[in-house]
């Protein structure tokens, strides 16, 4: 049962809002239920409005997995992790593990950030993420708080890119756009005389007998000729790839001949 000022203080606590009525009965239905396990015996149950003050704590950190709340702390979440904050990364993942989120469902989302938001600055993450992931699947609740814990602080501790995302929207952007060409004669498949007739693979140079395994060598088709996609910045693991990348692009157009 509940008492008539339970209920007045459950529809003030609400503002009127169904979905948190619904919330604030389940709570207090839980705790009831809990202590009439506890207290074999007992009278039926009846939820007063102490029994409302008590669950009110539990009952605003749960959330409607299709509602506006659910969305915006997975979002706060997200974004903690991009910008770096461990704190506020720890604090939306315990809302979201006490509202009852599905580990599995934060686990993707943490390994979606690792390539989003770390990428190749510390591409280790990733594997991180993803060991993370398959151990949460296969130990569950409530051990696997601390697997997720671990791996949105690797996502939120670690040196930021988001040069992978950039560059493989600004490819599929120039996809989309039309822009294509032809694959290179050098480039192609030819299993067969006919095919090796036609050009296909004439001229190849494998890249292991170039110096650093790097032959001056046209890979982008003719309309893409001196594209580059990929940018990487100067934090973590892409600040040696930068300098590097800057050498490997200048043998490729046949400007340095040393590839090492």
């Amino acid at each position: 049962g509940i008492a008539d000022e339970a209920v007045d203080d459950i529809i003030r606590m609400s503002g009127g809002d169904a979905r948190k009525t619904l919330t604030i009965l389940e709570a207090a239905a839980g705790a009831l239920t809990g202590d009439k396990a506890r207290k074999k015996g007992t009278k039926r149950p009846v939820i007063t409005p102490d029994v409302v003050s008590k669950v009110m704590d539990v009952a605003t950190v749960r959330y409607d997995k299709d509602g506006d709340d659910h969305y915006d702390v997975i979002s706060a979440f997200i974004k903690s992790m991009r910008g770096s904050d461990p704190d506020a990364t720890m604090h939306y993942l315990a809302r979201m593990l006490r509202a009852g989120e599905d580990p599995r469902f934060i686990a993707r989302r943490i390994m979606i950030a690792a390539s989003e938001e770390v990428g190749m600055a510390a591409p280790q993450i990733l594997q991180v993420t993803v060991a993370a992931a398959q151990a949460v699947a296969m130990i569950g609740m409530p051990e696997a708080r601390i697997i997720l814990a671990e791996a949105a602080l690797a996502v939120a501790t670690a040196p930021k890119s988001n040069a992978s995302y950039n560059a493989i929207n600004a490819a599929l952007a120039d996809v989309d756009a039309g822009l294509i060409g032809q694959v290179p004669l050098h480039l192609r498949n030819a299993p067969t005389a006919l095919m090796k007739s036609w050009g296909n693979h004439e001229g190849y140079r494998y890249a292991h007998d170039w110096p650093g395994a790097v032959a001056p060598q046209q890979y982008m088709p003719d309309e893409l000729k001196g594209r580059e996609y990929y940018h990487p910045n100067d934090r973590g693991y892409e600040r040696e790839v930068g300098p590097r990348l800057e050498k490997i692009r200048r043998i490729l157009h046949g400007e340095d001949s040393d590839g090492r």
